[in-house]
Formats: structure tokens, sequence, C-alpha cells
């Protein structure tokens, strides 16, 4: 199973329908069974497509040139807050796979969306050789933000995570992977695997370099982005994509993939 988590900074960007082509013609290529997207956006006064998903959205989009392309995908978005008084911005889950099922719910203590800290979260529970995985799209919080703590906010993501089956959470988790007795030591705390840990194979893991919206002051080469896991897979790489290395640059994030065994065995499909 190939996943590929990207902060897209959508509608943020120069050039973005180029960028867009650029994530479609990587996808088509790869084949990736999950895709998480973060600050996947839309216009507050575009036309609506289907239900609360609009014809700008950058997620249809992306979903709607796949399929020109060949490629199916079907799409899981919901939004979060309002952005820069003129998007609804909201995260994603774009499957190749069946979805049993769909998650939507807040991890802020606000569901207010036009406080720009408010944060929600969207999974897409799958079958994938007979076997039920849940995928978790993430944007989380600040370690030390006094009005929406990382801690409160990782809590109730754990407390409605569907535990019934295997999970992951991808995403942009707005913690540095280096910093000690921070976000990323209190995640690992709660019995979570860092699947960049659990690689056979893996880079820098860096996602983001120097200072970009919400590291204003930031000089320092970051991970921020990550793929959790609720069990200790077996991990064959993990590579940090659309860095200029591997595949242009084509947002502020840049974007991780992994490789790994599934299934687990013991968690049957019943």
């Amino acid at each position: 199973m190939k996943l590929l988590t990207l902060n897209c900074h959508s509608w943020q960007e120069e050039n973005q329908l180029d960028k867009l082509s650029c994530l479609a013609e990587v996808i088509k290529k790869e084949k990736y069974d999950v895709i998480a997207l973060q600050e996947v956006s839309q216009k507050i006064d575009t036309p609506y497509v289907h239900d609360y998903i609009r014809s700008d959205n950058y997620a249809w989009l992306l979903a709607k040139e796949l399929g020109k392309q060949g490629e199916d995908y079907q799409l899981v978005w919901d939004l979060s807050h309002i952005g820069y008084e003129v998007y609804e911005e909201g995260i994603a889950v774009l499957t190749k796979h069946p979805i049993i099922e769909e998650h939507s719910f807040f991890v802020s203590q606000t569901s207010n969306i036009d406080y720009w800290k408010t944060r929600r979260i969207v999974g897409a529970t799958i079958e994938y050789e007979k076997e039920l995985l849940t995928f978790y799209s993430c944007h989380l919080g600040w370690w030390d933000d006094e009005e929406e703590p990382f801690k409160q906010q990782v809590d109730t993501l754990l407390a409605h995570v569907h535990k019934d089956n295997p999970f992951f959470l991808l995403g942009d988790f707005n913690n540095d992977a280096h910093r000690r007795n921070e976000g990323y030591d209190y995640l690992l705390s709660q019995g979570l695997y860092d699947t960049y840990t659990l690689s056979n194979k893996k880079d820098s893991g860096i996602t983001v370099k120097g200072n970009i919206a919400g590291w204003d002051d930031n000089e320092r080469a970051l991970r921020l982005d990550l793929i959790l896991s609720s069990h200790a897979y077996h991990v064959y790489s993990s590579k940090i994509v659309f860095n200029n290395i591997n595949s242009p640059v084509i947002s502020d994030h840049f974007g991780v993939e992994i490789h790994l065994n599934l299934p687990l065995y013991g968690w049957h499909l019943k």
C-alpha cells in the first residue's frame, strides 16, 4: 500500500492550476491508495456542485482531473474554518478503494467556522484486501497555543478514532518532530507509531524549510508532516516528495509518501 500526505496550501500558490496538474501527474504515476490533504480550500461564493463542495474546491478539481486521466478516486472533504475572509478551508481524503464509512469531527474546543483556529478532522474507513482500515487527514494547532492547546486536540482526536480496526493519522501536526517533550513526543506517548521511524529506507523527513504561515520566524528545517499508525507495520520506505528532489515544489510544505506492507494479520473483515 502507498500513502501520501500533503498540506497543499491551495489557492495561496502562484501558478496554482499548474501545480494542481503536477500533483495529479504524480498521483497517476505513483497510484497512491490513500491521499490525505490539508488546507483544501474553495471560495465562499462559488456555486455548489455536490452537497457542500463548490466548483473550485481544490480536492474536487484534483479528483476530476484524475478522472480525466483514468484514475478513479473517491473524495471525502469537510470545512474547518473560513480563511482570509474569502475561502472555506477544509481537509480531505482521497482513495482508490471502496469507502465503507466517512468520518468528520471537530478537535478544537470551538466549532465556530469563522475562527481560523477551528480544527476539523475528516476520515475514511476503506476495505482493502478484505480488511477494514481507517485513514484520517489531520491539521492540528501548536503545542503552546493558550487558546487551542495541541494536547487537548490530540486527546479529542484519539477519543474519536475508529479503534475497532487499524488506523492511520496523516497530515500537518504543526509540531516539529525534532523538539523533545512537546507535540511529537506526546503523540508517540499515546501508543502511536511514526512510520518514518519504522521505515527500512528513509531520507531527512524534512517537510518545511524556513518561514511559512504559522511559522513566521522560523529559520530551521522542520518535520511537521507525519504519517502515524496504530500498529507497527513493516514500512518499506518513507520519502519526502514535492521538494524539488522528488517532483517539483507545489506548496509551502513538502509531501510525505510511504510504501508499507498490508494487511496486518488478525484484523480481517468480518
